[in-house]
């Protein structure tokens, strides 16, 4: 008859044992921890963002050497390899982290990335056919696109491009890409519209700046546009505009380009300056 007043008795002392554990020490302990990863989180991202892309890649292998089982510290590894333009290890470990349980779609669409990076277009082609069609993401959009620009796939490059600027709130830099598809098609007008479009999302974009440029250029159009730009970035662009008219036979008006971009150049504007030279001694002809 006592045993079921013992059993309480029992349940009780457990009870305040595990009362105990969850004191201040307890407490505090897994505050800390908690401190500890959002720490080592920005301490990441912080990697990622401001350190050397070198010292960067070192940090993670260390952490990584520490941990090899953890997804995260893969991915950051692979992620810091792309930041310093080092395609080939970093198709190596967005490989490993595909190899992980926990790996997922976006890791497979990052290694497409690293493997277009690493000029390896067929087996990019590949690991994207492998990813299901459910899977609808900007990356995965922006690479299909890019895949069927390089394959000369013209209709399937327009649809995947259109489906990428509508999936990112950023699109500035898919419009360019998109854009310049359009200049090597000699689509030289809508190349323009798409290039103008980059630039009102990012005025700042100089990539979209010079192809503006050399897309109004194709069409023997040598003025700049009226856009955002520094006094360094009007030299260059005028630069790039007396290059095309130049190549095009406009041999006076790329002469002219020229002297108006040495003349804006806050600095000594070499590559114009021998371009110029070349023109006034008869090494260039139209």
């Amino acid at each position: 008859m006592r045993h079921p007043a013992l059993l309480a008795l029992c349940l009780l002392g457990a009870g305040v044992l595990a009362a105990c554990n969850r004191g201040p020490d307890a407490e505090a302990a897994r505050a800390a921890a908690a401190v500890n990863v959002i720490d080592e989180t920005n301490l990441n991202e912080i990697m990622m963002t401001v350190a050397d892309p070198g010292e960067a890649v070192a940090y993670f292998r260390r952490a990584l050497d520490g941990a090899p089982d953890r997804i995260d510290l893969r991915r950051w590894l692979a992620r810091s390899l792309v930041r310093a333009g080092r395609p080939v290890e970093a198709v190596a470990a967005w490989t490993a982290v595909g190899e992980h349980p926990e790996a997922g779609d976006d890791d497979r669409v990052e290694l497409a990335d690293a493997l277009i990076r690493a000029g390896e277009w067929e087996r990019a082609t590949a690991v994207l056919n492998a990813i299901p069609p459910t899977h609808e993401t900007f990356q995965r959009y922006r690479l299909e696109a890019m895949v069927a620009d390089s394959r000369e796939d013209w209709g399937r490059a327009d649809a995947f491009y259109e489906t990428a600027v509508g999936l990112t709130a950023r699109p500035a830099g898919v419009l360019n890409n998109w854009g310049f598809s359009k200049l090597t098609r000699g689509a030289y007008a809508e190349a323009e519209r798409l290039f103008g479009e980059a630039l009102s999302y990012d005025p700042n974009l100089f990539t979209a700046k010079n192809n503006l440029v050399l897309a109004r250029a194709a069409q023997r159009r040598y003025d700049l546009p009226v856009i955002r730009m520094t006094q360094i970035e009007r030299a260059q662009l005028l630069h790039t505009a007396a290059l095309v008219a130049i190549k095009q036979g406009d041999i006076a008006t790329g002469k002219a380009l020229l002297q108006q971009a040495i003349e804006t150049h806050p600095q000594h504007f070499e590559a114009a300056v021998r371009a110029l030279e070349a023109l006034e001694g008869g090494t260039v002809r139209g």
